[in-house]
């Protein structure tokens, strides 16, 4: 699978995971209910599928001019690193305001979060690439006679 399809399913896969698992960490980390940490947990994934889309575009972009297009397990640190990082500061306000917390608190609770989806991330991408193939973007061109 290539292309946007592969993008779309990529980000949609990722998004539901991630739901299932934040949602309930969030409702036993704050005591704020299922109802109301799932409904956190899913504007996180819109903003989360947003950044996804770009950043997976600009990073493949990127990668497709690099000398050696692999992906290496570097490559796939510095992807994951990328995009949690990025997210980290996306999502400060939103949990700040939500969960009603300090700024503080909200980066902490961010923290937490970027650890599991660094791990997560990291495991999911290389699932996905063992199940889809690598893009187009990871892979050698043929060899030109």
């Amino acid at each position: 699978m290539q292309g946007k399809a592969r993008k779309v399913v990529q980000a949609i896969l990722y998004e539901i995971f991630a739901v299932a698992c934040v949602a309930p960490a969030l409702a036993l980390m704050f005591d704020a209910g299922m109802a109301h940490s799932t409904l956190l947990s899913v504007l996180m994934s819109g903003i989360a599928l947003s950044w996804n889309m770009g950043y997976n575009w600009a990073f493949e972009r990127w990668e497709s001019r690099q000398a050696r297009r692999e992906r290496t397990w570097l490559r796939r640190l510095l992807h994951a690193l990328g995009f949690e990082g990025g997210l980290v500061l996306l999502l400060l306000p939103l949990v700040a305001y939500w969960l009603e917390i300090s700024l503080w608190s909200a980066l902490l609770t961010n923290l937490a979060l970027f650890v599991f989806f660094f791990v997560y991330a990291f495991v999911f991408q290389w699932a996905f690439d063992k199940v889809f193939d690598v893009p187009l973007s990871a892979q050698q061109p043929a060899a030109r006679c």
